[in-house]
């Protein structure tokens, strides 16, 4: 059979933040040097921060993965990282003055693998964050992943104490084959086990990530993984659509298609897979909405009637996120900064091995000015980007300007390809099911020219 190519290939590129950290760049090009965190946060509001702590350690790498994290933690590591983050979130603490209030509103632990940790180190690793921080873990919504080798009872137990309102298991197949496939070992009863584990422990959310999109994946296997994941009535599901990156385990197999999609960019093979991919989204999509629960982006939804327990999907609408860790980002209202990025592990190791050295924490080290016309593109691109959509008004309000004149151009083209739902006007912008479903597409046709360029320029690592 043949398969013709689309004419916008519906998977470019997974938009979670903008700009992404290859438009990052050093920031010793300041008259001063590395701007100074104290200076940087001056003016900023800090009385509903939002704070996230990765931590970079997994006990495997799945095949997929091109996050900032490395296998194992050698020679207490761990304890080395710690170190490292408490000086950190002291001179954070510092920089960000008692002038005003400073008050955290919402905290993840993100990575990596937080759990990689044991239980006494996820107990220091909360005592940073409240007693260097500020941060009241126990009264605010408090987001952790794990996975299903490291999701054990005292580790669940550290969590559910100091307040973990939402734990996400990264499990993305119920089907042995296709964890496989994906070059994460892992077996279905270890999964089970692992999520009767974080009931027991009564978080009150639950989130499965689940992956389309694998190798010899079929919509039956798909459906038995998702009716695998729904008999815990999750709270969340995550629908992520497998893409194969530079660098990574599956990257280094082939020319950017799966194996079982052999070809490079352009071939049959690249549309076959759009296709499938495409189909398995509807299918997943139709059920979950078919067994009662809200699509909130194209890849998150909740279950109706859940709690909400963290920021949505996309949702980072307001500046002020204090990043701890080597691979965390900060937000203020007018720069995005952290440290350095790579995916290759050589490169990884050694940026872990800096950070765990470093002493003076008081500078940013590299990041990009979000600001004018970028700091409209973000906004526009994260609220367009949720099934609610982008009031018009409250974009005026904020920016004094209209997201119809400030885009027109990308929101014409947009409506052409069906991609917008409502008649065009000064409405709400949102999506049509079809929009939600090309968002990978959409999402990347909203970056600037110069963060484009910037982008291409990065030389990968």
């Amino acid at each position: 059979m043949t398969i013709a190519t689309p004419a916008v290939r519906p998977y470019q590129s997974y938009v979670y933040a903008y700009p992404h950290k290859t438009a990052y760049r050093p920031l010793g090009g300041h008259p001063a040097g590395r701007p100074l965190l104290s200076e940087l946060w001056a003016a900023e509001r800090k009385d509903a921060l939002s704070l996230y702590v990765h931590i970079p350690f997994c006990e495997v790498r799945c095949g997929f993965c091109n996050l900032f994290t490395r296998i194992g933690a050698p020679e207490e590591l761990t304890t080395r990282y710690l170190d490292a983050l408490d000086r950190q979130a002291t001179a954070v603490r510092d920089a960000l003055g008692d002038e005003g209030p400073v008050r955290f509103a919402a905290a993840a632990f993100g990575g990596g693998t937080p759990t990689f940790l044991t239980a006494a180190e996820l107990e220091r690793l909360c005592d940073i964050a409240e007693k260097r921080m500020g941060a009241d873990l126990r009264s605010v919504p408090l987001s952790v992943e794990t996975s299903p080798s490291t999701a054990t009872a005292d580790r669940l137990a550290v969590l559910a104490d100091r307040g973990a309102t939402r734990v996400s298991i990264g499990v993305q197949s119920f089907v042995d084959d296709e964890a496989r496939a994906t070059v994460r070992p892992q077996r279905r009863a270890d999964v089970e086990a692992a999520l009767g584990r974080i009931r027991d422990a009564r978080v009150p959310v639950l989130n499965i990530d689940l992956i389309y999109g694998i190798d010899g994946q079929t919509e039956d296997t798909w459906r038995a993984s998702l009716d695998a994941a729904l008999a815990w009535r999750p709270e969340e599901l995550y629908l992520y659509p497998l893409y194969v990156r530079p660098l990574t385990g599956l990257g280094r197999l082939g020319a950017g298609t799966p194996p079982g999609f052999p070809g490079g960019t352009g071939t049959a093979a690249d549309a076959a897979w759009d296709e499938q991919r495409l189909r398995l989204y509807r299918a997943g999509r139709d059920h979950l909405l078919a067994e009662g629960y809200e699509q909130v982006s194209m890849r998150m939804f909740r279950r109706a009637g859940a709690p909400h327990e963290g920021p949505d999907d996309y949702a980072c609408q307001t500046d002020g996120m204090i990043g701890l860790g080597c691979g965390a980002r900060s937000y203020t209202s007018s720069l995005h900064y952290s440290f350095d990025y790579a995916v290759e592990m050589r490169e990884i190791r050694g940026i872990i091995d800096g950070f765990t050295t470093t002493e003076d924490f008081s500078r940013a080290e590299v990041g990009r000015y979000v600001d004018g016309d970028e700091a409209r593109r973000r906004h526009l691109l994260q609220s367009l980007l949720q099934a609610d959509g982008l009031e018009s008004a409250e974009y005026r309000a904020r920016f004094g300007t209209d997201p119809y004149d400030d885009f027109s151009s990308e929101l014409d083209r947009f409506a052409a390809r069906g991609w917008l739902a409502g008649p065009a006007g000064r409405g709400p912008l949102r999506l049509s099911p079809e929009g939600l479903a090309h968002s990978d597409a959409l999402g990347p046709e909203l970056f600037s020219p110069a963060v484009r360029a910037a982008m291409a320029a990065y030389e990968v690592k």
